[in-house]
């Protein structure tokens, strides 16, 4: 009897160890979770992704979407954003509406929207192959659970020193920092003593580190009911002062491959504005949101 109680109890512990792990791996991170081709409600929308393919340096994908109740609040398209999921050397993310300014194909049909449809093809990139591509996921930048926004300095020359989120567990800290004025020249430490330095309008070039146990950040996403994005403020809609501003964003959702034990992201991001609010004033922001996540099959 000892035994047999001993056997059951291991079959008992090994299936709730697979179950743990499945939901790792279906649900990551509070992410809604469908195959791609299937729809998800998501942001308000009954939102569909397929056809995952590469041409010349972009990932593209095809979307349709339709409001999931025509009288209730929806994202609106343009606070759309798409990204790649996978075992990625960096965020890759790009706006539903205007992200395919840099691909010259003419048959290409960016996404666009009307009032009760968005559909055509999202461009991410540069990124030239599948292999390490495991899916597609979409959030909004205005998309913010209540309750769950931290905001940080970041002002020029110094960034966002280094600083933990208590209930995430990830650590936030500048790799890299440079500024500019809205001709794209560059400013150095030296130009905070010169009084026409900072006239006029420009930007910043915030290269982040962020890192922490994927543990803990998963049991706060899906406690919280998604994952977090970090944003940095203030900023401009796409084009913006710099081409560099439009492709590294304002925003990037952390959502790392469900299989890895570690968050690990490095991501640059682009405060740009005023320049005085955009090198002095400027914030980092870690908030939780809603996401949804099209996986490829294995």
């Amino acid at each position: 009897m000892r035994a047999l109680t001993a056997t059951l109890a291991a079959i008992v512990l090994v299936a709730a160890s697979a179950c743990s792990g499945d939901d790792r791996l279906q649900s990551p991170y509070g992410a809604l979770t469908a195959a791609v081709g299937e729809s998800l409600a998501v942001l308000g929308w009954n939102m569909s992704v397929s056809n995952l393919r590469v041409e010349g340096d972009h990932v593209l994908v095809d979307v349709d979407a339709a409001p999931a109740q025509p009288d209730a609040p929806h994202a609106e398209p343009e606070d759309v954003r798409f990204g790649l999921y996978g075992a990625l050397a960096h965020p890759i993310e790009a706006n539903a509406i205007g992200g395919c300014r840099d691909v010259t194909n003419l048959a290409l049909q960016p996404v666009s929207s009307t009032p009760d449809r968005m559909s055509g093809t999202v461009c991410l990139g540069p990124h030239r192959d599948l292999v390490q591509v495991r899916g597609v996921y979409v959030y909004s930048p205005q998309d913010r659970i209540a309750g769950t926004t931290t905001a940080y300095p970041a002002a020029f020359p110094v960034g966002l020193p280094p600083t933990k989120d208590n209930e995430t567990g990830l650590s936030i800290k500048t790799t890299s920092i440079d500024a500019f004025n809205a001709d794209g020249a560059m400013l150095g430490p030296a130009a905070l003593g010169d009084p026409n330095a900072f006239q006029g309008n420009g930007y910043m070039l915030l290269g982040l580190e962020i890192s922490g146990l994927a543990e803990q950040y998963r049991e706060a996403s899906l406690r919280r009911g998604g994952p977090t994005m970090v944003l940095v403020s203030p900023s401009l809609p796409a084009p913006g002062l710099s081409h560099a501003c439009d492709v590294y964003g304002a925003s990037m959702l952390v959502l790392p491959d469900a299989s890895r034990d570690a968050v690990q992201i490095r991501v640059s991001l682009c405060p740009q504005g005023e320049i005085n609010q955009a090198l002095l004033y400027s914030t980092v922001s870690v908030i939780g949101t809603h996401a949804g996540l099209w996986t490829v099959d294995d």
